[in-house]
């Protein structure tokens, strides 16, 4: 769920060092890829717009659209909703692991940033095929 705590003061306290840069430097390539202020989701979710979901089933929630966690071992890029094949774009990015929706870089040294922009990008527009997303 998103929160109210700051997003600044979190990206300033991501340790190491390096990892908070590169953190910094995501945070930048969303703000502009996607035209989204962040929110922070929960303890360590950096989140760039939102969306409602309601499933047959009747559960239904709110959910960042996407977004990254500066994680220990690697950076997690909630970039992929799970609904389209990316192995188009995801073949020029660079040195990364993945699973359905997400993205696991080390260091951002190995992928290319147009890429990921592009991947982004991608992603809202497939997210936005299913589920309305909203700015944040």
């Amino acid at each position: 769920m998103p929160t109210d705590q700051s997003v600044d003061s979190f990206l300033s306290a991501v340790q190491p060092q390096a990892k908070a840069e590169d953190a910094q430097v995501l945070d930048a390539l969303f703000r502009k890829t996607t035209g989204f202020e962040p929110v922070l989701w929960g303890p360590s979710i950096v989140g760039y717009g939102r969306y409602h979901y309601r499933y047959k089933s009747g559960r239904e929630g709110v959910h960042l659209a996407t977004g990254f966690s500066p994680r220990k071992a690697a950076h997690s890029i909630y970039i992929m909703p799970g609904y389209a094949d990316f192995s188009h774009i995801l073949s020029r990015l660079g040195k990364h692991k993945h699973g359905k929706s997400c993205l696991y870089v080390k260091k951002l040294a190995d992928v290319d940033l147009d890429v990921l922009s592009e991947l982004i990008q991608a992603g809202l527009e497939d997210l936005a095929q299913k589920w309305s997303v909203e700015p944040t």
